[in-house]
C-alpha cells in the first residue's frame, strides 16, 4: 500500500494503530480483571485484537514505502526502527485476548458450580494472567507512544515556525 487519495497510506493507517492498540490493551486488562466484562464482550475482544494485529504490519509496510520516498535522516531511521518493534506487542495482545476469551467461554459453559477449592487452585493462574496482561498492555501502549513521538519528530522537525507567521488575524 503506497498512496490513498494522493496521500501516503502510512499517515492515514497510523491513526488506526494509535487508536486500536491502546483500546485493545484497555479491553484486555478490563476483561482479565473482570471476567464478566469478558463474557459480555464475547468474541469482540479477540476480534478487536485481531484487527489491531493486522493493522500493525499494514501500517509498517506503508511506512517502509514512505521511508523510501522521503529524505533519510537519523530521526526517520529511528522511527522506522521503533516501528518494527510493535508487531510482537500486538501479537501478545492478540494471544492473550484469545486466551481470555477461550477461558471465559469455557468457564461460562461449565457453569458457576465450581467448588471453592477449584477456584483457589486457579488463583495463581489468574494472578499470572492479570500480571502478564498488564505487562503486555503497558508495553504495547508505551511502544505506540514512543513510535508516535519519534514519527512526529521526524515529520515536523524544522517543518514549522515557533512564532506565528501573521497569516490569520484571530482577534
Amino acid at each position: 500500500m503506497s498512496l490513498v487519495n494522493g496521500l501516503p497510506a502510512h499517515i492515514l493507517l497510523v491513526h488506526f494503530v494509535v487508536v486500536l492498540v491502546p483500546l485493545t490493551a484497555l479491553a484486555l486488562v478490563v476483561c482479565v480483571i473482570r471476567p464478566r466484562a469478558a463474557q459480555r464482550l464475547g468474541v469482540v475482544l479477540p476480534l478487536l485484537a485481531l484487527v489491531t494485529l493486522v493493522s500493525v504490519p499494514l501500517t509498517t509496510g506503508a511506512g517502509e514505502w514512505l521511508e523510501g520516498h522521503v529524505e533519510s535522516n537519523a530521526l526517520v531511521r529511528r522511527h522506522a526502527e521503533l516501528g518494527d518493534g510493535l508487531l510482537p506487542w500486538a501479537g501478545g495482545l492478540f494471544v492473550l485476548a484469545a486466551a481470555v476469551w477461550w477461558v471465559t467461554g469455557r468457564a461460562a459453559a461449565s457453569g458457576s458450580g465450581a467448588s471453592a477449592g477449584a477456584r483457589w487452585s486457579a488463583a495463581p493462574v489468574r494472578v499470572a494472567a492479570v500480571v502478564l496482561s498488564l505487562v503486555v498492555a503497558a508495553g504495547a501502549v508505551v511502544d505506540v507512544y514512543r513510535i508516535g513521538d519519534s514519527g512526529a519528530k521526524a515529520a515536523w522537525q524544522d517543518g514549522f515556525s515557533k512564532t506565528a507567521s501573521g497569516g490569520g488575524d484571530d482577534d
